[in-house]
């Protein structure tokens, strides 16, 4: 009969090696989420730069736009920095 070559001898050290899979490709899609979440973000920040720029919207509503939908604690962390 063939015997098959496993990374796992026994059941025991399955499920060790399963949630290390797990974790990794969690970690890995957790890291791609945020990556395109902060891409998106700059990238209306340029547009929104370039309304300005242009004269198309106020300063003022280039402040509101770009603090829209954030909560209110975090409104102000970004001009103290």
């Amino acid at each position: 009969m063939i015997e098959f070559v496993t990374l796992a001898a026994d059941a025991g050290e399955i499920a060790p090696l399963g949630m290390f899979v797990v974790a990794v490709v969690w970690i890995i899609a957790g890291y791609s989420s945020s990556t395109t979440k902060t891409k998106a973000r700059e990238e209306s920040r340029r547009e929104i730069a370039a309304y300005v720029a242009e004269g198309t919207i106020s300063p003022d509503d280039a402040v509101r736009l770009i603090n829209a939908g954030r909560p209110a604690h975090e409104i102000g962390k970004s001009a103290k920095a």
